[in-house]
């Protein structure tokens, strides 16, 4: 009922601990009592107590706790033994000395919340967590079977206590890992172009859906000249917080370049390799378009971009070279073809086509290319909402694992 008492008030777990080890004495009249917790190879005191006079120092405790942790590796049970100081002993046999102390040692042994009201326990014998040492110098040991039970349910109420606060621990940390993902999110979203041209023959729509956890996806347009204009698509390898951060990286590598494509490449390529000797790579797709519609472009490893005609006819940007970060020198070659008023470009991340819905099943790149061709007279920002809207209907309320990032450019010469 004390521990009880000290679950529903305390507000430390040393508290609530400190509460069964008074529990511990009471029972047993044992006159000090300490409790060790498990740190790699040793146990370290988390709580010491006296039965008359509360709380005592933890470095009272005079047997070594590499001795008891011995004793641990081969017993499981209440152990009963006798410690000499001055030999710093543990002894189950009867020792003789003016100093000798009775000892008391109950194992705490991990538990684990079934599926059931019940409380399973933990057998193999690297789960046992800590120790309940209990030592006096005037009393005999008391094992008596209502005793040695009361102990053992104390030692219960240790055990889940401790894994209580180990896993409210990790429910605090999966806390913070959130709220720092989520900011992750935020200023991943801010670095995204807030404008982009919706007028004149140059006009651009895009977007950037996050997933769960932060990508290394990123889009960008820039104008080089008044007859110029570049623009960008990349996904990073991996997931997390360094991909989002070398996509960043990347982004603010293109704009600050110029409107060479292959020396453009060449330098986020090294960029990227000093950065992470080929551990991280980056597929992108880099383009020009002009104010005569000459569109060149060079495909780093990215998923294939879509020229789409007002007439539904579909051409295929394909790849011209290896993604970027792999190795430290490399040539990426370039491709052109000549655009027509109404003519758009598509350039899309793998998250788009590899959006599952609620059963698992992808969006696909035929429903993609359905999509465009059906669509193919629409302008760029229709064009790019009904395609985003089509995506949200199909994924529903289903957690995407990869972000989905889309970009429409549409020529529209005076």
């Amino acid at each position: 009922m004390e521990v009880a008492r000290a679950l529903q008030n305390s507000l430390t777990t040393d508290d609530v601990l400190a509460a069964v080890v008074d529990a511990a004495l009471a029972i047993t009249g044992f006159e000090r009592g300490y409790l060790l917790l498990n740190n790699t190879d040793t146990l370290e005191v988390r709580v010491a107590r006296d039965r008359y006079t509360g709380s005592i120092p933890k470095n009272s405790l005079q047997v070594p706790p590499a001795v008891l942790h011995e004793a641990l590796l081969h017993r499981r049970e209440l152990l009963s033994m006798m410690f000499d100081p001055q030999s710093s002993e543990l002894s189950n046999r009867t020792l003789h000395g003016e100093d000798l102390r009775s000892v008391l040692c109950i194992p705490l042994v991990r538990v684990r919340a079934g599926t059931t009201e019940e409380t399973c326990l933990i057998t193999s014998r690297s789960d046992t967590v800590g120790v309940i040492y209990l030592e006096a110098t005037q009393t005999a040991v008391d094992l008596s079977s209502g005793n040695r039970e009361l102990l053992q349910t104390l030692a219960l109420e240790a055990s889940t206590v401790l894994e209580n606060a180990r896993l409210l621990e990790e429910e605090r940390a999966r806390q913070r890992l959130e709220e720092e993902l989520n900011l992750a999110r935020e200023i991943q979203s801010s670095l995204l172009p807030r404008k982009l041209p919706f007028t004149g023959w140059f006009r651009a729509v895009g977007s950037s859906l996050p997933s769960h956890e932060v990508g290394g996806d990123c889009y960008d347009v820039r104008q080089v000249s008044e007859d110029l204009w570049a623009a960008i698509v990349t996904d990073v390898s991996g997931k997390g917080v360094s991909s989002a951060l070398l996509a960043a990286l990347l982004q603010g590598s293109f704009l600050t370049g110029s409107g060479d494509i292959p020396s453009q490449m060449t330098r986020l390529n090294h960029f990227l390799y000093e950065r992470t000797e080929g551990e991280k790579y980056a597929t992108v797709f880099f383009c020009l378009l002009s104010r005569d519609g000459n569109l060149t472009w060079a495909n780093a490893g990215h998923v294939t971009p879509f020229l789409v005609r007002p007439s539904g006819e579909l051409k295929a940007l394909n790849t011209t070279g290896m993604p970027l970060g792999m190795l430290d020198t490399a040539e990426f070659s370039i491709d052109s073809v000549k655009l027509e008023p109404g003519d758009k470009l598509f350039a899309y991340s793998d998250g788009l086509t590899e959006a599952e819905d609620t059963s698992g099943s992808f969006f696909g790149g035929k429903r993609l290319r359905t999509f465009l061709r059906e669509h193919s007279r629409e302008p760029a920002a229709r064009l790019h909402d009904g395609l985003m809207s089509e995506v949200h209907r199909f994924t529903g309320r289903a957690v995407q694992s990869d972000d989905i990032t889309a970009l429409v450019i549409e020529y529209a010469p005076v």
